[in-house]
């Protein structure tokens, strides 16, 4: 039975306090729609660009957001990778407006095998891990943490998810996602994959226990500020079974917080300047393109048109603001193309 260890300080404390402050605060203000879709597009670009770069993904974030942007068909690991995380955050959003995310042993494995598509062999992906692995530091040159046996994984990933699902009325929910976090990083369950999954896996946790905030923050991205910090913090040396009774997540739990609250703050300063921006707001012939859909399920250029007075190219620029902004989606090529609504 997994029973971790650690303190309620006064620091984690007051960071608990600070993030369902913040979390209410933001819940409590109301922005257009729009605001929020272009909000979350460019949370989901920083969060793929911040956790693959953590794993060592050598891509920019303008070479990350021209590759979700434009989907090459021959790409390299490095490409695939992006688009992979991408996809699965995408998925989780969707499951998770509606409601349909379960936090299951299933679901972490489903995530896994998502983020390592085309990068494993079928019998690693969303698969635990068959063999042993090591953690090495690059820096030393040398081993520095043994993670448990791939006999006891399975086991003890199960053991996590039974402690997280019992303790949900009676520990806070940012301990547990914390802990879930650190915990999954040192039973180190996958082949490849693990960063990668276990915070995807957490921010479902969170979201689910009540603090997705219109899915506007990445904290990934704290993690990706300084790399070397994060690895120190959530990981651990040694051997697994000389030192997994005595591991206490106490400073994790601050750092863990913290970074939740420096990304909220993000968002929180990011929100009235997005709402401002020309780049998000519609004019009335946008919404003019969206009550159309709404009435007819879809619209051409030529409907576009008699709805407007706006020439051609205008009016492919109004088609592509609104395309950008996910709210709409162009269906069939070349003359016999037009636009339905995205579902939210």
């Amino acid at each position: 039975m997994f029973k971790p260890k650690y303190t309620i300080t006064n620091k984690l404390l007051e960071n608990i306090k600070r993030i369902n402050q913040l979390v209410y605060e933001l819940n409590s203000h109301h922005f257009p729609h729009v605001v929020l879709v272009e909000l979350q597009r460019n949370a989901e670009e920083i969060s793929t660009y911040a956790s693959t770069s953590i794993e060592g993904n050598p891509l920019p974030l303008t070479d990350v957001k021209e590759i979700l942007k434009t989907k090459p068909k021959n790409i390299h690991d490095s490409e695939q990778e992006v688009l992979n995380y991408n996809e699965i955050l995408k998925e989780i959003n969707i499951k998770l407006n509606k409601e349909i995310v379960f936090f299951k042993v299933d679901f972490i494995l489903f995530i896994q095998k998502k983020v390592t598509q085309k990068l494993l062999p079928s019998f690693q992906s969303g698969q635990f891990r068959q063999d042993a692995v090591f953690v090495n530091d690059p820096r030393l040159h040398k081993t520095i943490y043994w993670p448990p046996d791939h006999k006891d994984v399975p086991k003890l990933v199960e053991d996590l998810v039974n402690f997280v699902k019992s303790n949900k009325n009676i520990i806070d929910p940012l301990i547990l996602a914390g802990i879930f976090h650190k915990q999954m990083v040192i039973i180190h369950p996958f082949m490849d994959g693990n960063g990668r999954t276990t915070r995807l896996a957490t921010k479902i946790l969170l979201a689910e226990m009540g603090l997705d905030t219109f899915n506007l923050f990445s904290f990934e991205n704290y993690y990706n500020k300084n790399v070397t910090k994060y690895f120190e913090m959530v990981g651990v040396r040694e051997n697994y079974y000389d030192i997994y009774s005595t591991v206490d997540f106490t400073s994790w739990l601050e750092y863990f917080t913290d970074g939740i609250i420096d990304e909220l703050l993000r968002v929180e300063k990011l929100l009235p300047q997005q709402a401002a921006s020309p780049q998000s707001q519609l004019q009335s012939y946008h919404v003019k393109i969206i009550e159309f859909i709404k009435q007819k399920r879809f619209i051409t250029d030529r409907e576009y048109s008699k709805l407007v007075k706006r020439a051609r190219a205008t009016r492919h620029l109004d088609f592509k603001k609104l395309t950008k902004l996910g709210l709409i989606t162009m269906k069939g090529k070349n003359k016999g193309s037009y636009y339905i609504l995205n579902k939210k």
